[in-house]
């Protein structure tokens, strides 16, 4: 069975720091670009950052750059996510997606496998 298995997320201070983990089965990573999007309730989801399958393209949103780093340990099966300078307009659900290029995730599109999302709230 193929899965994206979140964790990392919870309550944050604003200016605090958090990483948010995701963890494929049932595939190996490297086979797939990573991406993660964020989504809060009445409004779409919408792209934060991508990697490439060996990780050397990364590809972030303007709303994140310099705070946002994405990452990927493909022995591990996993990418990273880190955040900082969190500020209040950052609390959403983020989800991890597995999907067939960068360029296609940043679009919104070419996405093959889901997370099911993880919450960040950061407070004032």
């Amino acid at each position: 069975e193929v899965q994206l298995v979140q964790s990392g997320g919870g309550l944050v201070q604003a200016g605090g720091s958090l990483r948010l983990s995701c963890a494929a089965s049932g595939f190996t990573s490297d086979d797939y670009a990573i991406g993660w999007f964020r989504q809060v309730p009445g409004k779409e989801r919408e792209f934060v950052a991508a990697i490439s399958r060996i990780g050397g393209w990364t590809y972030y949103a303007d709303s994140v750059k310099g705070r946002f780093t994405i990452s990927r340990d493909n022995a591990k099966n996993t990418v990273y996510l880190q955040i900082h300078s969190l500020k209040p307009e950052d609390t959403a659900d983020y989800y991890c997606a597995a999907g067939r290029s960068v360029q296609a995730m940043g679009g919104g599109g070419g996405i093959d496998y889901w997370g099911k999302g993880t919450l960040v709230t950061v407070s004032s």
